[in-house]
């Protein structure tokens, strides 16, 4: 990245297809800049029908990599989209689709919602029930001795059934490549050369059947999603120019005024200005109880508003909202592959071949040296190939990994990638940040002690004129308290955040420290007289803050904040699914934390951390435990979660922060959720390893069945589709909870 001030120009090169002119763009205008944009490349997204398997995305890949002036791509199997980064000097869009629809598939440039067709309106299913029907009377003609029409039904039975594999295969041949549906093709061109007509209307009967409810199978994960994407209202009523008008919501502005109606769904994400009514907050943050909302609350795109009329100003723009980031982030999960999904790829990809190369070879070798018979051999090696087409392994774990980022999505767990979801399942530590984490994170003021002259009304007020320019939470209370009291107060000047200590700021032409006892402590100030009565606040479970001048301390004040509700029951329920330690780290005294961490009940607690600090527990902790999770806001513990083995945000909705920095997101302020996410990540794993065993069972019983002639082609292809649809319908038994 390189700015010129002269010309006022800065020259960004993202790094591949992640990041697009638009975001750089909108980051740069929140800092008040005005930009235009000046790219060279352009960023699509095209939507692929026909992409139901992992051969298909590779043989998108490799017609996309003939392309000149294609900067970067990337194929998404689940969301069946293709992104590409693209030079339109040397590559139009036209070129991009005419190059996809040589593969045989479609490519269409919009991401529009498509109607669903009515089953007998599908030319996939049409042509796989004249398969049959045809079939099935070439079938009867041929017990009736009819042979030569018997043949003719056969024949136009295998060319109905056989148009889209044998579309998708010659697809395939055009770039080199083997994939499933060639050997397939192969097959039935094979036996019908031996004159089994009847086996091979049967083996592209039964592999179309196949395909089409693989297919239908991998749909219901993609359902997962499209529900996400649903909730994306197209309109919104707005008051513009003292009219309520109906626009798109990419034509909404923020600032705007929205009018929300009982039953309808928020457009936007905004500020509650005008009524009240309870609000939906399911589709975000997984809780089934509507959530009251008053002015001054916030309110996020895709929730339903219930009963009352609500009157919203638009705080984001429509790309921008919590739900279209959930949504961009559940697409790019993807992208960010576990070690199961890349093993499955590159299974693919070395096992076609290899199935093609070990059918030639049983029909040749034993020909050449042995003398067989040609017929017996070839068939043998026919066979190899019709047990060899299956989607199985390749298909089940994208399916198992979509499945469950959308189950965890429809319930606020917002998973980044399927690798974050297998990261989750080697988890054996868990720390926690104690504000805002294990804790409410809203302190209240307790106690406010004057040690001098001032009186507790001064000490309030000097202290939220530090703290009304700081955003640590136990600022934020004092400065609540001191307006709950109606005291006067004015932002200190020239206020300096101590990271980790305090701050200091200037009042009335005098300066002042407010902060933990360390940075008196650095500045030599004596707390002997003091350490009584802050031992004993601290033993409350109470944090402590000193106020101080240039020369003395003048007051103490202390801080409460009281536990979760649910996290007791939360850190047992993470024991009961494996974690081994459970510990909390905070940069609060010790007295505070001893007292936090025996109400929570976790087995080890770290007290007085700074930043830098905690970075070096969680090291500390993954040294002695194993892979380590850090829990926390995803703004102040950003290092840490940064360090661990996975970071976890909670309270994640509307911020766009913890969004950003989390592995795992948690929408809700619900520290219930943490273990379902964990025990989601282990299920996830199991089933895959499931899907994986048995994939590779059916493969090592099949493939030395049919080489000693153990098993006919129509058998053999009966048993293969029957494994690769049963570990694609385990695979969707994650979309349950």
């Amino acid at each position: 990245m390189e700015f010129n001030l002269l010309t006022g120009q800065l020259q960004v090169k993202p790094a591949g297809s992640q990041i697009g002119c638009q975001e750089i763009v909108r980051v740069v205008e929140k800092l008040g800049h005005k930009v235009e944009a000046d790219e060279k490349y352009k960023q699509i997204r095209l939507q692929v029908e026909g992409m139901d398997c992992e051969d298909e995305t590779m043989l998108i890949e490799k017609k996309m990599k003939s392309l000149k002036g294609l900067e970067s791509f990337r194929v998404d199997l689940m969301t069946q989209s293709l992104l590409v980064r693209y030079d339109p000097g040397m590559l139009s869009v036209q070129e991009i689709i005419k190059s996809i629809a040589e593969t045989g598939m479609k490519a269409r440039l919009e991401k529009k919602k498509v109607t669903a067709k009515a089953w007998w309106k599908e030319m996939r299913i049409l042509t796989l029930i004249g398969c049959g029907a045809f079939a099935g009377v070439g079938f009867v003609l041929e017990q009736l001795g009819i042979e030569t029409p018997a043949i003719g039904f056969y024949a136009v039975a295998i060319a109905s059934g056989g148009y889209y594999p044998a579309r998708m295969g010659l697809g395939a041949l055009r770039t080199f490549t083997l994939n499933i549906r060639t050997l397939m093709v192969a097959g039935a061109v094979g036996a019908m050369i031996l004159g089994l007509w009847e086996e091979a209307a049967m083996l592209v009967f039964i592999y179309s059947l196949g395909d089409v409810l693989e297919a239908y199978a991998v749909d219901r994960a993609r359902g997962a999603l499209k529900a996400l994407m649903d909730l994306m209202p197209k309109e919104a009523l707005v008051r513009r120019d003292g009219e309520d008008l109906t626009l798109p919501v990419e034509e909404v502005r923020i600032g705007e005024i929205m009018i929300i109606r009982p039953a309808e769904r928020i457009a936007l994400d905004g500020q509650v200005v005008s009524g009240s009514s309870a609000v939906d907050e399911a589709p975000i943050t997984g809780e089934p109880i509507p959530v009251v909302k008053e002015p001054g609350a916030e309110v996020f795109a895709g929730t339903v508003n219930q009963r009352g009329m609500l009157e919203v100003e638009v705080t984001k723009l429509s790309q921008d909202t919590t739900l279209a980031r959930v949504i961009h982030s559940v697409e790019e999960a993807q992208a960010k592959k576990s070690s199961f999904q890349r093993f499955g790829e590159t299974f693919g990809k070395i096992y076609t071949p290899a199935m093609f190369v070990l059918a030639l070879g049983v029909m040749v070798i034993p020909v050449w040296f042995a003398g067989g018979a040609w017929s017996q051999w070839f068939y043998r090696g026919l066979v190899v190939l019709v047990v060899s087409c299956s989607c199985g392994i390749a298909l089940s774990i994208p399916v198992a990994v979509v499945a469950a980022i959308g189950n965890g999505a429809r319930n606020g767990i917002l998973f980044k990638g399927g690798i974050y979801l297998e990261q989750a399942a080697t988890v054996k530590a868990v720390a926690f940040d104690k504000t805002g984490t294990l804790t409410i994170g809203r302190p209240q003021v307790t106690d406010v002690i004057p040690l001098g002259q001032y009186s507790r009304g001064e000490i309030l007020s000097l202290a939220a004129c530090l703290e009304s320019r700081s955003e640590h939470p136990l600022g934020e209370a004092i400065v609540r308290r001191a307006r709950e009291e109606d005291i006067a107060f004015d932002p200190a000047e020239q206020f300096e955040a101590l990271v980790g200590r305090g701050a200091k700021g200037r009042v009335d032409g005098r300066v002042f420290y407010v902060g933990g006892t360390r940075l008196f402590l650095e500045r030599n100030m004596n707390l002997g007289s003091i350490q009584p009565r802050l031992s004993e606040l601290e033993a409350q479970g109470k944090s402590t803050m000193l106020l101080a001048d240039d020369r003395q301390l003048i007051g103490v004040i202390a801080v409460g904040d009281r536990l979760r509700f649910e996290t007791r029951q939360a850190l047992q329920a993470l024991k009961q699914i494996g974690i081994r330690q459970v510990a909390m780290l905070t940069g609060d005294n010790e007295g505070t934390a001893k007292a936090i961490a025996e109400q929570a009940g976790v087995d080890t607690y770290f007290a007085r951390l700074l930043p830098d600090d905690k970075v070096a527990k969680i090291k500390q902790l993954r040294n002695t435990y194993g892979a380590i999770a850090m829990v926390g806001d995803g703004i102040n513990d950003a290092p840490a979660m940064a360090v661990a083995d996975l970071g976890v945000a909670m309270g994640a909705a509307g911020t766009d922060v913890a969004l950003e920095t989390a592995d795992i997101a948690l929408m809700s302020d619900d520290l219930s959720k943490l273990p379902v996410a964990f025990k989601l990540s282990q299920r996830t794993v199991r089933n895959i390893r499931q899907n994986i065993i048995i994939s590779l069972a059916v493969i090592a019983f099949l493939v030395p069945a049919a080489l000693i002639g153990l098993i006919g082609m129509v058998p053999g292809l009966l048993i293969n589709e029957a494994g690769g649809l049963a570990v694609i319908a385990n695979g969707l038994r994650l979309l349950k909870k």
